[in-house]
């Protein structure tokens, strides 16, 4: 067989609703008794299975006519070990393309759509058709590239962990967290719901629904229409994060006067832990992949060294 590459194809799958399903119940039939119960079409889990799945196939076929194929489930991304040379290709949704890339350094990452029909796919430019078209020009790196800035926690611990849309600095469960934060000049002790640092990617996510409500309560109070527009949603490369206290509370021992603002390479964002347990640092929705925030930790907020290379 002529390859048309002699370095990885790395193909980034997930497993569906219906497999999560059966995980938890351990048989269909369960899980279906479980679905239908709670008033939901089960035909909807099935049929999105049966289409991943036959995409899953798919794409496997074409990419093993065209290089040697490794395929990685989501739960193994944090520990996976990427090649310098790898082409990262991954099987939406969006959120699958968003932790695929803060795992890769400068690998190109190409997002595949399995069903346009179900997912709008900002970050799926691609079907399944279109692979034996892109991948010739990936190699001989003649396809557009759109960087992707990245958010970074670093612990005095030695620690970090990047963020491709958020980062969360707060508590684990649904209680206050107390910390000291920092930047530039300003420093005070809050208590709050935790702060969340959003990257240009995530400004329409996480970001947006904050200012929404933020707004909403402006303009409640004032009787004035706040605009966000100058802020959100801002570029995917952006050179700046934006970081949002959540609920803050001002009281005797603790202040609010900074809520939020904006994370430059010059100006991090500095977090000292007051939180005795359950304190969390943890990014892109991935709750299970988290830092430990306790009393002493402190936490810089920046820029990533890194870019996320996204194939369009």
């Amino acid at each position: 067989m002529d390859r048309q590459t002699e370095n990885k194809l790395i193909l980034v799958h997930r497993k569906t609703r219906l497999d999560e399903q059966i995980v938890r119940f351990s048989t269909k039939a369960q899980a279906r008794f479980y679905v239908e119960h709670m008033g939901v079409d089960f035909s909807d889990y099935e049929n999105e299975d049966e289409q991943y799945k036959s995409c899953l196939l798919e794409t496997r076929q074409i990419l093993a006519e065209i290089g040697r194929v490794q395929l990685l489930e989501r739960s193994l991304l944090p520990n996976y070990v990427f090649g310098p040379q790898d082409t990262v290709l991954v099987l939406g949704q969006d959120g699958l393309v968003a932790n695929t890339l803060k795992y890769v350094s400068s690998q190109p990452v190409l997002g595949i759509n399995p069903d346009p029909r179900r997912w709008e796919g900002i970050l799926l430019p691609f079907v399944v058709a279109d692979l034996q078209l892109i991948l010739p020009e990936v190699f001989a790196q003649k396809r557009p590239i759109h960087q992707v800035s990245m958010a970074k926690a670093t612990l005095n611990t030695g620690e970090m962990l990047y963020g491709v849309n958020d980062i969360f600095i707060g508590p684990r469960t649904h209680t206050s967290a107390r910390y000291i934060i920092k930047i530039g000049d300003a420093s005070e002790r809050q208590s709050s719901s935790g702060v969340i640092v959003s990257t240009g990617l995530g400004s329409t996510g996480w970001l947006r629904s904050i200012l929404a409500g933020a707004t909403g309560i402006s303009a409640s109070l004032s009787g004035q229409k706040v605009d966000t527009a100058a802020i959100s949603p801002f570029p995917w490369d952006a050179d700046y994060l934006y970081f949002s206290v959540r609920e803050p509370w001002a009281s005797k021992t603790s202040s609010a006067s900074i809520s939020f603002g904006m994370v430059t390479p010059s100006q991090p964002l500095y977090l000292e832990s007051s939180m005795s347990e359950n304190g969390v640092i943890f990014s892109d929705g991935m709750e299970a992949d988290f830092l430990q925030f306790q009393s002493g930790t402190t936490a810089t907020i920046s820029l990533a060294e890194k870019k996320g290379q996204l194939v369009v």
